[in-house]
Order: structure tokens, then C-alpha cells, then sequence
């Protein structure tokens, strides 16, 4: 692909000061520190001080400016476009980048785009993508949007969020027929009427070899932001923070798409929240490679760092997709000089895989992960060797990203999510049939995990989304199960809804359940998530055929993943396999009972990870099954150890933790005799 990104080249920047020493992102009472949050009464002390009185900005371009008066020449970006530790840096400074999110939101004002307008964003990591998502947050609404999504789900999104103006990616030559998303663009953009003009990044218009539809203009975005002047707004636009800056899409991908309403309140507070519960502040760097229309891009890590006055080292168009950004990631790590390592757990997992040893490590503060459970053996391993702290966070899209976190200040209980962030609350809860609340749950209960606070979205851009998103007046239902342990420690269980995490990317099973149904041999289908060492979940295609259907299970088994696989719009949803039942395990109430499924997904992966061991005189019995603690446990039973001796035993039971230690799902050892 080609380089679609600013000219400016520059070195890596200087060692930062230490974590604990940094000052606080856009917050006027609290002063150059943040001080202890070592106890509920310290937090309570910071929420003495009402939040609005807290946050200096009202909205994301107000919280940009404080970024950028820290230092106007300091880097706000560095991108790299190989992922090379020796490459040079393409650098904007934080001078250059707010005047282009300013030029930015004056062209988007310039093409008819006012507060309630919508500029949808189809970009991958190129410093535009971050200047034009939040340009479109000063002029009207932003709406950054997975390019990677089949046409057909962009142009639902498109639609559901009335899109006037697209930022797309140009031509790239070279690109595998269909994979662009240029090509995506032009196979949609009569089916958006409301879209009025597209913006280009990285490719002259006239390349692109298509005459503009009538009211749909297609632009060079470098060349038209060279027209407009980046020290004001020409809208004269005073943000309010309540005022709309986004809607992200979330609820699954292969379904009807939600979009997410954030208010700059919501985000402003994201970003204070977590440069305050790091201790971060100016010339912060860190390695980013989420996209950007992920909360955890955007507002995480996106906002933040770039409203404290930190500096995104921005790891290629890619990001963490690009297999160097992960290969080089300690070397990386060590030439930024970066405090906090921070990715998905599937990034965490893959570098620690890569050898640290030759790189100098010792600018490391705190590791963080969120987006999936982080395996409590990689955390484990990256807690022993580095002494450091490994947090891990929980949020949704409509907390606006971070609403839990592992505290600092203390103990760091591997597996749990640690604590609401000030400000913010959480609450295990017993739902009805109507999904509203109908009591708390007991210390030490599992059940759904309820959160409010100042990152709460206010609800979904189509009402009708909005039913059982709330057990009550402000507090959303995260559709997750856990439980609340005696020090206030949150613990992840499991998901109540039925969503499959391949990667970090959602899959919602009933789409491709309904296309099973269409089959004439089908009675019940069901699609659960099988656990995955690499990407989380994969989805698994359970089948009960209807009464008298006789043919070869195996042969069947292929017609209907073959069936499927033709009718699945996108390739991450389809079926890794197709399983043949006699009967699929319902509820009382006749409901297909899916944690059973789920069960027995995950036992038949364990099963076959762990048969090699039986080569070795051990014999190996995995259950998985609900448990009160874990919510999921899988329980390995060995035998034959008597006839092994001890040494033979430690060594099946190393290679039976080594072998599971991947997986999200907790499991315990057992001996038969």
C-alpha cells in the first residue's frame, strides 16, 4: 500500500521522566500529581471535588488544545511505516496536528457539516485518520468505522448514521481486486443517499477512474485542508459537553448495527480518567496500534495521550495487524522509551512470545490489557520476570472504553479487573425476565455486571436498541457475567449474551443461525464460541437434524458448511467446523441451552491438546462445566500416575498447565489414583 501520511520527518523523542512523577491531563484541582488512590477513602476524597469542576476542556477539541500548549513541538505522532526500530519517524507536532484537526473541522463545516452531521470515517492507521476523526468531532459527529466490514455492513452503518461526508482511504494499486476500500466505497455510495461528498487520503481523485455522482463530489482531503486556516473554527462553534461527538458502531457485525451515542463529556472524561489512574502527562509515549474505530484506540489510548501531551508512536497504516509491529515490539518498546506496555490480551500474548532478552527494558512501568480476559499465565509471566504490575481493564463501547482497572496503588490480583475508576461505579445484579433490576447479588454471586458514571453512554441512536440496555435509570447492562469479591475486586465470569470474541472482533451468532435454518434438513442450529489459544473464540456450528434425515454425518456435516460458508458475508463469522448432534441441549422452557455447547466446545479442544500426554503412560480426562468461582471450569483428571513415579507426574502436570495456560478459561488438576 502505498505511504498516505504527513512529510515531516524526525528522530524518536527523549527519555520520559518516571511514571509516578508526570502531571495530569486537563484537570485544574488536582494539582501536578495524582496522590494515592491506595484506599476507597482516598478515592472518595477525590470525588469530593464535583467532576465538572475537575475537567478543564468541555469537549475533545478543547482537551487537544490543553494537550498541545504543554509543548507545541513536541511529537504528537510518530508514525512508522514499517514497524522498523531503526526507521525514521514521520512526525507531526502537536503545532502541526491541531492545526490540522482545525483545518479538518473547517472543511468538514465547509461541505455543509454542522453539530448534528455525520462525517464517517473508513481509514486505516495513517495520521489523517486521527486528525480527521477528531475535525469531524469539532464540526459535527464522528463515525469511525471498520474498513474492513463487507459493503453491504458499511452501507448499513452508513445509513443508520445518515452519513453526509466519508473519509476513505484512496486506490491503492497493487491491492487484490475487492480489497480496497476504494472498491468498497464504489459499490456503496448509490446506496447512502444521504452522503454528499467523499474526502480521499492517499490518492489523487482522478485516479480512482469514477465521474462523481450527482451531490457527490469526490476530493483530495490533504489538498482541501491546505485550503482552510488551522488557528480557528470557522463555525465560531462553542462545544457544549453534552453536545453528540460520535456514534461507534458495536453489538456485533454480522447483525443489525447499533451505534453507540458518545456525548465530549464522555470522552473527555475517558481520557482524563485514564491518564489519572496511570500518571500520565506530557512527552508520554506509547506504542499504538489499536484502530481507531475501537473505543480503545480512539479514546484510551487515542485521547488520552494526545490531551496530556503524550506522544503516539502509531506502528504502522496496519497497526498491531502488521506481523513486524509484534516481532519488534521490544525493541520498539526500548528505542520510545515507553512506561506502559498496553494492548489487547491477543497482542500481550503474541509478544510474550518474542524474546525480550537483548533489549533494554528497564523504561517499563505497568503492562495493561482490556478488550478480552488476559490469560492469567502471560500476565503471570510478564508480572515474574518484569517485577511490574499488569493491569487489566474492562469497559464497553458504551462506558466509552475504561470503567474498571487494576489500581496502581494496589494489590494486583491477576485475573480480576480491578476496581471502578473515580467517578464511576459497578454492581453485580440479579435481572427479570425483562432484563431490569430485580436485586443485588451477595458477595462472592455471579451475576450481571450493571456499571454507571460519567463515560455512560446516554443510549443508542435507534431507539429501539435501547430496550434492556438498562437495568435502570443510568446504569447499562453489559450483558457480562461476574461477581464482586469482599475487597470490592471485580471478577469476569463469563458473557450472558451470546456474542463470539474472535480477535477482538464481534460475531453475533443469529445471523448465521438463520441461514442454517434455511437449510431444509435443519431442526436446531446453534453457534458458540470455541475456545482459541490465538484469537479468543472461534465460532462452531452445532446441528440437530430434522426427524427422519438419514445420510452420512459427515457428508451432511460438509453440504452444511459449505451451505453456510456461501452465505456468510464475512469470513471471520463463517463456522470453523460444522458438528452433527443427536440432540442440542435445551433449557426448561424449551431455549437452546448454549453454555452447554460452549462446554463442550472447549472440552474437545482441551481434549485433544492434552492427548500426546497419554503417548507418555498418563491418561488424561477433561470435564468443563459452571462453576460458582470462575463461572467456567475446566477440571483435568489424570491417571496412571503410581506406575510413573513423582518426577514423571510434576512433568505431566507442567505440560498440562503449559499447554492450557493460553486459554482465558481457568482449569485444575486432578489425580485418579
Amino acid at each position: 500500500m502505498s505511504n498516505p501520511s504527513h512529510p515531516d520527518h524526525g528522530a524518536a523523542p527523549s527519555t520520559s521522566a518516571p511514571l509516578t512523577t508526570r502531571a495530569i491531563l486537563i484537570d485544574r484541582a488536582m494539582g501536578p500529581t495524582r496522590g494515592s488512590f491506595s484506599t476507597p477513602a482516598d478515592v472518595a476524597a477525590i470525588e469530593a471535588v464535583p467532576l465538572a469542576e475537575r475537567l478543564e476542556a468541555a469537549s475533545t477539541y478543547e482537551a487537544i488544545q490543553i494537550g498541545a500548549r504543554r509543548n507545541p513541538e513536541a511529537p504528537a505522532i510518530q508514525f512508522l511505516p514499517t514497524c522498523d526500530p531503526a526507521e525514521p519517524a514521520i512526525i507531526l507536532t502537536y503545532a502541526q496536528f491541531l492545526a490540522r484537526v482545525t483545518q479538518s473541522a473547517n472543511l468538514f463545516t465547509a461541505l455543509g457539516v454542522g453539530p448534528n452531521d455525520v462525517v464517517s470515517l473508513l481509514l486505516p492507521l495513517v495520521p489523517q485518520n486521527f486528525y480527521a476523526l477528531f475535525g469531524a468531532e469539532a464540526a459535527g459527529i464522528a463515525n469511525p468505522v471498520n474498513p474492513l466490514l463487507e459493503p453491504h455492513q458499511l452501507a448499513e452503518i452508513l445509513n443508520a448514521a445518515s452519513t453526509k461526508v466519508a473519509v476513505v482511504l484512496g486506490p491503492q494499486p497493487g491491492a487484490p481486486a475487492g480489497s480496497d476500500i476504494w472498491d468498497k466505497v464504489l459499490k456503496i455510495r448509490a446506496q447512502v443517499p444521504s452522503l454528499k461528498a467523499i474526502l480521499l487520503v492517499g490518492a489523487d481523485p482522478t485516479a480512482a477512474a469514477d465521474e462523481a455522482l450527482a451531490g457527490q463530489p469526490v476530493l483530495n482531503f490533504d489538498a482541501e485542508l491546505a485550503k482552510y486556516p488551522g488557528d480557528r473554527l470557522t463555525s465560531g462553534r462553542i462545544i457544549q459537553r453534552h453536545a453528540t461527538a460520535a456514534y461507534f458502531h458495536t453489538g456485533g457485525t454480522t447483525g443489525t448495527p447499533k451505534l453507540v451515542r458518545h456525548s465530549h463529556e464522555n470522552q473527555v472524561y475517558q481520557a482524563w480518567v485514564c491518564n489519572v489512574m496511570l500518571n500520565a502527562g506530557p512527552g508520554q509515549p506509547m506504542l499504538f496500534g489499536l484502530p481507531l474505530y475501537h473505543v480503545g484506540g480512539a479514546l484510551t489510548q487515542g485521547l488520552s495521550g494526545l490531551a496530556s501531551g503524550g506522544s503516539l508512536v502509531v506502528l504502522s497504516a496496519a497497526g498491531w495487524r502488521n506481523p513486524a509491529a509484534v516481532k519488534n515490539v521490544w525493541k520498539l518498546l526500548e528505542r520510545f522509551q515507553c512506561p506502559v506496555f498496553g494492548g489487547v490480551p491477543t497482542v500481550l500474548t503474541a509478544a510474550a512470545g518474542i524474546p525480550w532478552e537483548g533489549a533494554d527494558l528497564s523504561c517499563l512501568k505497568a503492562f495493561s490489557g482490556g478488550g478480552s480476559a488476559i490469560p492469567v499465565a502471560v500476565a503471570e509471566k510478564f508480572a515474574q520476570h518484569f517485577k511490574l504490575p499488569v493491569l487489566e481493564v474492562y469497559g464497553m463501547t458504551e462506558t466509552a472504553s475504561v470503567h474498571t482497572i487494576s489500581y496502581l496503588d494496589r494489590e494486583v490480583r491477576l485475573g480480576t479487573v480491578g476496581h471502578a475508576v473515580p467517578y464511576s461505579r459497578v454492581r453485580v445484579v440479579r435481572v427479570d425476565a425483562e432484563g431490569k433490576l430485580a436485586g443485588d447479588c451477595a458477595v462472592g454471586e455471579i451475576g450481571v455486571v450493571a456499571m454507571a458514571g460519567p463515560g455512560v453512554f446516554s443510549g443508542y441512536l435507534n431507539d429501539v436498541h435501547n430496550k434492556n440496555a438498562f437495568v435502570a435509570p443510568g446504569w447499562v447492562n453489559s450483558g457480562d457475567l461476574g461477581r464482586l469479591d469482599a475487597e470490592g475486586y471485580l471478577w469476569i465470569t463469563g458473557r450472558a449474551k451470546d456474542l463470539i470474541i474472535r480477535g477482538g472482533h464481534n460475531i453475533d451468532p443469529m445471523p448465521i443461525e438463520e441461514i442454517f435454518y434455511q437449510h431444509p434438513a435443519v431442526a436446531l442450529a446453534a453457534v458458540v464460541g470455541q475456545p482459541d489459544a490465538r484469537v479468543d473464540e472461534l465460532p462452531l456450528a452445532y446441528v440437530q437434524l430434522k426427524p427422519g434425515v438419514t445420510t452420512d454425518t459427515q457428508a451432511m456435516a460438509a453440504e452444511l458448511h459449505e451451505w453456510v460458508r456461501a452465505r456468510t458475508p464475512e469470513r471471520a463469522a463463517i463456522p470453523v467446523a460444522v458438528l452433527i448432534v443427536d440432540a442440542i441441549p435445551l433449557t426448561g422452557v424449551g431455549k437452546v441451552f448454549k453454555p452447554q455447547l460452549r462446554w463442550m466446545a472447549a472440552k474437545e479442544v482441551f481434549s485433544k491438546l492434552l492427548s500426546p500426554l497419554a503417548t507418555q503412560g498418563v491418561d488424561i480426562a477433561v470435564t468443563v462445566g459452571a462453576d460458582g468461582t470462575h463461572g467456567t471450569l475446566a477440571t483435568v483428571t489424570l491417571s496412571g500416575g503410581k506406575s510413573v513415579g513423582a518426577d514423571h507426574r510434576a512433568q505431566a502436570e507442567r505440560q498440562v498447565r503449559e499447554r492450557l495456560a493460553p486459554f482465558t478459561i481457568r482449569h485444575q488438576l486432578a489425580w485418579a489414583d
